[in-house]
């Protein structure tokens, strides 16, 4: 796949990294190449660093990765994104892109894109390296676009983890969000360190 990263910090660019060792095609949004501070991601294989927007038109799927307030200032550098795959990895757990409630509900109004939320729900050394004593953790997913979920899915695995559980639609992004805050309650809040995963068990 084509992907343009639009955040290139923690979360991006273990993703960026993962998924370009799989042979995807990554392109790097950056707002200023001249300052671009994720430079050591060109170091993995098919990686460029393009502006945003070049990033985007070269792109079939797109990964947010920034803080939720910046969707806005983003928005406007998209540009065409109609039929294109827009993955939300980011939380609202501290500030929300005021009116909306989180980013996904951003996209979802102000593009035509296929929307989904994922790539939020762990830290971004589990994104890194998402396999415990052999097996893959699980990776979370939710929206209303079944196009955007089998992407969604297919890049998990891709990314390592074992599989990309579905949590609802549109109406459980939200509750895929407290899902994330539950991961930071535990590892950071209740002192159990970021080494920590989830994995749905089935007997």
């Amino acid at each position: 796949m084509n992907i343009a990263i639009i955040g290139t910090g923690n979360v991006g660019g273990a993703l960026a990294t993962n998924w370009s060792k799989k042979g995807h095609s990554i392109f790097l949004g950056v707002q200023n190449l001249e300052k671009f501070k994720g430079i050591a991601l060109l170091s993995n294989p098919n990686t460029k660093a393009l502006p945003v927007r070049e990033a985007v038109s070269q792109a079939d799927v797109l990964l947010i990765a920034t803080p939720p307030t910046a969707i806005f200032e983003i928005l406007g550098q998209l540009g065409e994104v109609s039929g294109k795959v827009i993955i939300d990895a980011t939380n609202s757990v501290r500030q929300a892109p005021d009116p909306y409630k989180t980013v996904y509900h951003c996209l979802a109004d102000k593009t035509s894109a296929e929307v989904v939320k994922c790539f939020n729900t762990t830290g971004f050394e589990n994104m890194l390296d998402p396999v415990y004593q052999g097996v893959g953790i699980d990776m979370f997913m939710a929206g209303d676009s079944e196009k955007a979920k089998s992407v969604a899915t297919q890049l998990a695995l891709d990314a390592g983890f074992g599989s990309c559980i579905d949590f609802g639609k549109s109406d459980k992004v939200e509750l895929l969000e407290k899902f994330a805050l539950s991961w930071i309650n535990l590892a950071i809040m209740q002192g159990q360190g970021r080494g920590i995963a989830f994995k749905l068990l089935r007997r």
